[in-house]
């Protein structure tokens, strides 16, 4: 698996003066732009760059040369002017031509929102999957956009759009970029393989496994170092986590179960990025629960929600049964009531520790949910099956019988398949 190290944070010295452009159709209102453009610019802040200015259009399509089309883009390069702006980010993605019209009518560097999370994503891959997942994405989105830009893009400084494994992929021809797409594409299959060892492995231990899901920097690291202390970074900056990490976990009940923290989604999600991170997030498809964490105290909780679900159905993990938790309560009287207006939900401050008891008590119940409470008669001659029973099920009753022990225990399907011969009848 290719090791190449992504080129990080631009030089400290120089800092990328951003405008920002958004398009608003009929069908979306103001706030709503403005929710986007909001984003938009922690996105362009976490890439390591400062915005400067913010241009909205309303139109009823977008231009098919250069989206905003050629009058709103004259203005565009007088207000880039102005500012002395470095790059022109817009909210929707561009197509190649789009990008290429306007960055001649523009005269500097125009990129979309998809560049700008793949470029935070090439910043924080540490882990030699991560990298090949970003790389992979990275060329993916670029294939389409080599015509006529090798050379531009060859002589630009670390801006954002242009950072990240795979740029000098842009100097030699397609075919050799297809190739190194094939082989990340070869690596990301062998990891997956590795995966499904491990995951069957953790079947057989009989843990079940609880997946962290959310929205970027809705808490979830956070929470995982609540749970587990696992010590695992968790900064106030969006996609800080892209390698899963999974802890174990001793429920009220004294059962263990394995908790992944996962990568945070956002609106409109590169495809690239969904399609790259595939083995990654197939440890969400094989959870036994998702844990959705919900930031209390955003501007459109509701919005983030719709999000993460998305892409959940994307994935082919929308059908897995879900534990709401909203997260920061400690931060806003909304998130509470977030909480009260979603069933089975519970308000919890990640930080503070508050709701953290009932976080757990409420996890146990859901995943308990699936369990079922069988009768078994088991001959006390069979003390490694009497053994088996209290390690791999929970027992919550017991009657001394002359020849055997009735027992009602909690078995999941799996569980209760191994003991099915001393099922009482």
């Amino acid at each position: 698996m290719s090791t190449t190290v992504p080129r990080t944070l631009i030089d400290r010295t120089f800092r990328e003066r951003i405008v920002l452009v958004g398009v608003a159709r009929p069908e979306e209102d103001a706030e709503e732009l403005e929710a986007s453009l909001d984003e938009l610019a922690l996105l362009v802040e976490s890439a390591g760059a400062d915005v400067v200015e913010r241009v909205v259009q309303r139109r009823e399509r977008p231009d098919p040369a250069t989206y905003v089309g050629s009058g709103k883009a004259a203005e565009l390069a007088q207000v880039s002017e102005l500012v002395d702006a470095d790059t022109v980010v817009f909210d929707e993605e561009l197509t190649p031509a789009q990008q290429r019209n306007l960055e001649r009518l523009l005269g500097r560097t125009a990129i979309d929102r998809t560049a700008v999370i793949l470029d935070i994503f090439a910043q924080n891959a540490r882990s030699p999957e991560g990298k090949a997942q970003v790389e992979l994405a990275l060329l993916r989105y670029r294939l389409p956009r080599l015509r006529g830009r090798g050379h531009a893009l060859s002589q630009q400084a670390g801006g954002i759009g242009t950072r990240g494994p795979g740029e000098t992929q842009l100097e030699v021809d397609r075919r050799r970029l297809l190739r190194r797409m094939h082989r990340l594409e070869a690596d990301l299959r062998e990891v997956e393989r590795t995966r499904e060892i491990q995951r069957r492995s953790r079947r057989r231990g009989r843990h079940r496994v609880v997946s962290l899901v959310g929205y970027t920097n809705a808490g979830k690291s956070t929470l995982l170092n609540r749970l587990t202390d696992a010590g695992v970074p968790a900064g106030n900056r969006l996609f800080s986590t892209l390698d899963p990490r999974t802890r174990q976990l001793a429920l009220p009940g004294g059962e263990t179960v394995l908790v992944t923290d996962t990568v945070g989604f956002v609106r409109k999600l590169p495809h690239e990025l969904v399609e790259a991170f595939r083995s990654t997030l197939e440890s969400v498809v094989q959870s036994d629960l998702l844990v959705h964490v919900v930031d209390g105290s955003a501007r459109d909780p509701e919005g983030q929600i719709d999000a993460v679900r998305s892409v959940l159905a994307e994935i082919g993990a929308d059908a897995l049964p879900e534990l709401v938790v909203v997260n920061k309560c400690d931060r806003s009287d909304g998130a509470r009531k977030l909480a009260a207006g979603i069933e089975g939900a519970v308000a919890v401050s990640a930080v503070s520790g508050e709701g953290i008891d009932d976080f757990l008590r409420s996890l146990a119940d859901r995943l308990r949910v699936s369990d079922r409470v069988v009768q078994l008669l088991i001959p006390w001659s069979r003390g490694d099956i009497l053994a088996a029973v209290h390690r791999e099920g929970e027992v919550v009753g017991q009657q001394h019988e002359a020849e055997a022990a009735r027992m009602h225990v909690v078995l999941d399907d799996v569980g209760l398949a191994r003991f099915r011969e001393f099922v009482a009848s």
